[in-house]
């Protein structure tokens, strides 16, 4: 029975990973968002049409960026994840990418999230949940 005991012991701690990879994508907190967008309203028109993205402050760690992407919306931090937060961390928009204002012009495709040309970055932006809410109606949560 001891020696029983001792294979699953044995099994259960060799099953188990030691996983010490050290996660550097924790630059960005996990700040509640809870908003809802009406596609009817001025502001968020331009969401009614694919490619077209728009920027809402105040939410998130520095705001957040909704793009259609012809599939339904999908919405990402406006803060530059690869980069500690500061004023050039937010990111701006520019056609179909967001682009950091910082020394390092950091660029991100706003259809997957992922970074542009630099090969060096580990960090793709933070998406949050998009679900619809009503007629036109998108509710923005994580």
């Amino acid at each position: 029975m001891k020696r029983f005991l001792v294979l699953i012991f044995s099994i259960f701690l060799l099953g188990c990973s030691n996983n010490d990879r050290i996660n550097n994508c924790n630059l960005l907190l996990n700040i509640g968002v809870n908003v809802t967008i009406n596609l009817n309203l001025p502001q968020f028109s331009p969401l009614q049409f694919i490619s077209n993205s728009v920027y809402i402050p105040n939410q998130g760690n520095g705001g957040l960026i909704v793009i259609n992407v012809g599939t339904g919306l999908r919405a990402w931090d406006a803060s530059d994840p690869n980069v500690p937060p500061s004023q050039c961390s937010v990111l701006q928009i520019d056609g179909s990418e967001a682009v950091s204002s910082c020394p390092e012009a950091n660029r991100y495709s706003l259809f997957t999230g992922q970074p542009l040309g630099a090969t060096d970055l580990q960090c793709g932006l933070k998406e949050y949940r998009v679900s619809q809410a009503g007629n036109n109606s998108f509710l923005i949560t994580n």
